[in-house]
């Protein structure tokens, strides 16, 4: 009992004994009093919950605008997203180099989802390519001549490919003037386009669409229904046999023209075509960076940034890879292919090293000077990265990518985070000399971006 007593008595003692104010306070409040106070209480947690939520939403609607807005620069050719700067150059260890044909690669394209490569080669062969593992997922082999019951495929050099925006066909092109569809998934055979009378040089598919433009050394561009196997029309302007082709989400097409010297615009549905002049030399490249701006490479060693609004480059870039020769007589190197990341300001171009001598020329194409290839300089041939400029007014040389070969085909990944080249041992357009030392190869170049610097006070 007396233990029971002191339990008691000591538990009384550790317990914190309220002072007589709050005694006082608990004996005023009343019932409603205490109802108000539970209310009060429950009203600011409401309150500070929906001003939680108001920041959420005020948030994700400066998302939703910062996207419009983005979409409608796209729309407008516009859209310039600053990635330039942040691209670092990979060292030559993080290149990878994937080997399968047995003649130069000629053209290159990548799936939408940046899964997989195409190549195709002067051995008439197409290679489809895993990016994440390097491996061979399916191989279209040369077509034998003569030989009867075998599935349908090239049987000449190939000059060009391009891919749907939905990743569903894959169109090819060769100098037998042929246009070959295939389902790009499984690489199956689906249709063949007839009509061109000379060399298919140039493809693009319109985007979201299944409309294929299409361009020959015969200086047409024709139009497609690739989902209806059909064809469509033909358009004609070019002066000569037409290089190159590209096309974005309007119902129109851009052209090189080769040595005619003219890039052209074509606008579909008006039968018309805008004409832009600005290289000396044959225009062999050609790439729209958005909607209202592209960029183009010739042999005259010039590389020119346009906007579809005027007649002359807005940046004209001579000598974008440098000279190359005996004092005198130098010349500069070509460039021989152009790429353009959609909707940014970074630009890659390709280069290929000569020298001017008497004898041999680019079947023409030399406009009286005599272009022959300068051996010491075949290990200078490169990948150049650029920035353009503010409105695409400028050209400003970021970093070089050393590659031996020619590179006959550039393009960037849809992320951004790599550039595919295609390598050659030849030019893709023919064979005027040839860099034994060379590869040919596909080459995957990762594009690192540096970090941001942290802003200011954070």
């Amino acid at each position: 009992m007396n233990e029971e007593i002191s339990s008691d008595s000591e538990s009384e003692s550790l317990a914190p004994r309220k002072t007589e104010e709050e005694e006082e306070e608990e004996l005023e409040e009343t019932a409603q009093e205490k109802k108000l106070r539970l209310a009060k209480l429950y009203l600011e947690q409401l309150r500070q919950q929906e001003e939680e939520k108001a920041e959420a939403r005020a948030f994700e609607e400066d998302q939703v605008a910062g996207r419009l807005k983005e979409d409608v620069l796209e729309q407008r050719g516009r859209l310039q997203k600053s990635v330039a700067k942040e691209i670092q150059g990979p060292a030559p260890a993080d290149i990878r180099v994937l080997r399968g044909h047995q003649l130069s690669i000629t053209c290159v394209v990548i799936t939408p989802d940046d899964s997989a490569i195409f190549s195709a080669a002067k051995d008439c062969t197409i290679i489809k390519w895993s990016v994440e593992t390097g491996r061979k997922l399916h191989v279209i082999p040369r077509a034998k001549k003569g030989v009867e019951g075998q599935p349908p495929s090239h049987s000449s050099h190939i000059l060009c490919m391009a891919i749907s925006s939905d990743g569903k066909y894959l169109a090819s092109g060769d100098r037998s003037k042929l246009i070959l569809i295939w389902e790009a998934q499984s690489c199956q055979h689906l249709y063949t386009f007839t009509g061109h009378r000379d060399a298919v040089s140039g493809l693009a598919f319109r985007r979201g669409t299944h409309q294929l433009y299409s361009t020959s050394h015969d200086r047409s561009v024709k139009v497609w229904n690739v989902a209806e196997n059909s064809y469509v029309e033909t358009l004609f302007g070019h002066q000569d046999a037409v290089a190159a082709l590209d096309a974005l989400s309007r119902e129109c097409c851009v052209t090189a023209g080769g040595r005619d010297g003219t890039v052209r615009v074509w606008k579909i549905p008006e039968e018309s075509q805008l004409v832009f002049y600005g290289h000396q030399g044959s225009i062999d490249s050609i790439q729209l960076i958005n909607e209202e701006h592209m960029v183009s490479g010739a042999d005259d060693g010039s590389v020119a940034l346009w906007g579809l609004s005027k007649k002359r480059p807005l940046a004209l870039q001579r000598e974008a890879h440098g000279l190359r020769g005996e004092p005198g007589l130098e010349q500069p190197f070509w460039v021989s292919a152009v790429a353009a990341l959609l909707n940014t300001d970074l630009v890659a171009t390709g280069g290929c090293p000569l020298r001017q001598k008497r004898g041999g020329c680019r079947v023409g194409q030399c406009g009286g000077a005599h272009y022959l290839p300068d051996p010491s300089g075949s290990h200078n041939s490169c990948v150049r990265l650029w920035q353009c400029g503010e409105g695409f007014r400028q050209l400003e040389p970021l970093c070089d990518i050393p590659l031996v070969g020619f590179i006959n085909s550039l393009k960037f990944s849809s992320s951004g985070d790599f550039l595919v080249a295609g390598v050659g041992q030849e030019h893709r357009l023919g064979r005027w000399w040839r860099i034994k030392e060379a590869r040919n190869s596909v080459c995957i170049i990762p594009l690192h971006r540096a970090p941001r610097p942290p802003a200011a006070g954070s």
